[in-house]
Formats: structure tokens, sequence, C-alpha cells
């Protein structure tokens, strides 16, 4: 049966998921969000990365009012405070 939906996929099967903290040097939030990711990311084995605002011109742009920002797979999860059930529910979905 070719066509069959994602639906019928095991649930087993892990999913390549990233999340990226957009944040700034000396920033307390910052630093905050970072240790609920790293927790959390590391309690389910995801890679994370943190990406510095200050360096980049288009996250500066599209971000700087709401750093700390956290993004799961490239879409925006939540920014200034993260929740760490939802981090976790929002990767084992």
């Amino acid at each position: 049966m070719a066509g069959m939906s994602p639906l019928f996929r095991r649930k087993a099967e892990p999913r390549a998921r990233l999340v990226t903290l957009i944040r700034k040097p000396g920033c307390h939030l910052c630093d905050d969000a970072q240790v609920v990711v790293e927790k959390v990311c590391g309690d389910l084995g995801v890679p994370w990365e943190a990406k510095d605002i200050t360096q980049d011109r288009d996250l500066h742009d599209r971000y700087w009012e709401q750093i700390p920002v956290v993004l799961v797979d490239g879409e925006q999860h939540t920014f200034w405070r993260v929740n760490e059930e939802r981090l976790r529910r929002a990767l084992t979905d």
C-alpha cells in the first residue's frame, strides 16, 4: 500500500528535532531560559543550539523585542520565559 498516511507511522519512530535558543550576552532571562532548555533537551536527548542575537542581523530584526526566544524545529515556541512542561510536551508530541 504505497500512499499510506503518516498517521500510521509507529510512535516509536523518533523525529529529528532541534531546539534553538536565541539570546544575548548578559541577559538574566536568557540564562534562565538556557537552564530549562539544557535540562529538557538533556532529558529527552534532543539537540539544541544557542544563537547570539547581537551577531545576526536577521535574528536581531525579527526577535529583538522578545528575547530570549525558543524555536522548536525553526518555529517560534515561546519567548521571555520558558515553561519546562510546555517545552517537554512540544518535543514529545
